[in-house]
């Protein structure tokens, strides 16, 4: 049966819901992973190193995706609450347009930024050459990354989460197929990896575009629209949080690389990396859930409905919880084999990277509610709010943390590189408490 955004929603039909989207999320961050076993296999430590090293700067300039898709799909989601589906469609329109031609230019700008920002933070001879080939590739793809990410959340307003599975499997399997050709075959390096992830952006770009173009069954497709100012504001206020988590955490990856690289040269980098990879598997499950959920809150947010706004935040809740502690479990029965697989062709990194893991996987307990809480009041509309939380958690207590605690750990007789490692942990706590803090405060304002 059919479930609609209109519908009251059990902890059955809320996992039924949400499940292709954690799904799609956690299936986009596996083919990452494969992205990182390839290159570290096959093309070598140093290139591994590269990717890792010049990656938040990618993501800093695809970052505009994912304020597109979640603000977006918020304002859509709370005009089709509203009983007007006809606004709905023509600012989804809007959106996907605007985001087309912003990027183009960003794909420009990123590919004449590329080498002076790789030297400006640190990447010399070898590892800056690595940075300049796999970056300009996949500056090229930035439009399709966007969109790729727009409609995801889009398909899922639309009613469509298993659709947009499909679509993210496809693309995956793209990715890992060429993957496996490019670079495991041919043997063409980090250039091969790098024509292997923009040929798959490309699939999950293209497929969902074809759908919403041509006539269907769900409740949005592309078509005419007006320029709408104060849309597209809104938009961006709402998908505000998302910017700045994607921007932070990229800002931070960065700040992570330059004090690895103090403590424990590239090696530091490489561990890094791996604890990398794994996070993007273990927080697309927090953040699958809360695209999941996102439409349905702002569905019945537009339609006034606070028993059911209610009751997501409790079932939220729950689930969350349980799969937080799950998730530490998991994190800490992997960190072997995971560390294993990427890089045990040498035993000192390989031990690097395992106890790396024990410090880390505790940052998991925290995570999802933050991530939850920020996405809840992006689906109230409220950008502002959202966009504090995720400051805070992804900017501000993650510097300060990486910061401090290795001299705090060296000053007590331990080894800096712990704190580096444990600093995760202190900011993702800090930001679960300024998170209730919110929910509390604005609770009544909201009827939540």
């Amino acid at each position: 049966m059919k479930i609609q955004l209109s519908d009251h929603f059990t902890y059955k039909k809320l996992l039924r819901f949400t499940l292709p989207s954690i799904g799609m999320m956690i299936f986009s961050s596996i083919y990452g992973v494969v992205d990182g076993f390839f290159v570290s296999n096959f093309v070598g430590e140093t290139a591994f190193t590269a990717v890792n090293f010049i990656m938040p700067f990618l993501m800093i300039l695809g970052a505009l995706g994912f304020m597109f898709g979640a603000g977006g799909s918020a304002l859509v989601a709370k005009t089709l609450g509203e009983g007007d589906r006809k606004k709905a469609n023509s600012l989804f329109s809007l959106i996907v347009y605007v985001s087309l031609v912003l990027g183009a230019v960003i794909a420009f700008l990123g590919i004449l930024l590329l080498r002076p920002v790789a030297s400006l933070l640190g990447a010399t001879g070898e590892m800056l050459e690595n940075c300049v080939d796999y970056g300009w590739i996949i500056s090229l793809g930035l439009p399709f990354f966007m969109l790729q990410m727009e409609f995801q959340s889009f398909m899922i307003t639309a009613e469509k989460p298993q659709l947009s599975l499909v679509f993210t499997v496809a693309a995956g399997l793209t990715n890992i197929a060429l993957d496996a050709i490019f670079v495991g075959g041919f043997r063409w390096g980090l250039a091969g990896a790098a024509v292997a992830t923009i040929t798959s952006q490309f699939v999950g770009f293209i497929c969902p575009l074809v759908y919403f173009v041509r006539k269907n069954t769900s409740l949005l497709r592309i078509g005419k629209t007006k320029m709408d100012v104060k849309a597209l504001v809104k938009t961006c206020t709402n998908g505000s949080s998302e910017l700045m988590t994607n921007i932070s955490m990229s800002l931070v990856g960065i700040l992570y690389n330059t004090q690895l690289l103090k403590y424990a040269g590239e090696a530091g980098v490489a561990a890094y990396g791996v604890l990398m990879y794994v996070n993007f598997i273990f927080i697309s499950a927090f953040i699958g859930y809360s695209i999941g959920c996102a439409p349905i809150i702002g569905y019945h947010y537009g339609a006034s409905n606070s028993n059911e706004l209610k009751g997501l935040l409790k079932k939220s809740t729950v689930i969350i919880a349980i799969s937080s502690v799950a998730m530490v479990g998991l994190s800490l029965a992997l960190a072997t084999p995971m560390s294993y697989l990427f890089v045990g062709y040498n035993a000192s990194l390989f031990e690097l990277t395992k106890n790396a893991f024990f410090y880390y996987s505790f940052s998991f307990l925290f995570s999802g509610f933050a991530i939850f809480g920020s996405s809840f009041f992006t689906a109230l509309n409220n950008g502002p709010v959202s966009a504090i939380i995720s400051f805070l958690r992804t900017l501000v207590f993650q510097t300060v943390a990486v910061l401090v605690l290795p001299i705090i750990f060296e000053k007590a007789g331990g080894r800096g590189i712990t704190g580096i490692w444990f600093s995760i942990v202190v900011a993702e706590a800090l930001a679960v408490l300024v998170t209730v803090a919110f929910l509390f405060a604005k609770r009544k304002k909201y009827n939540y």
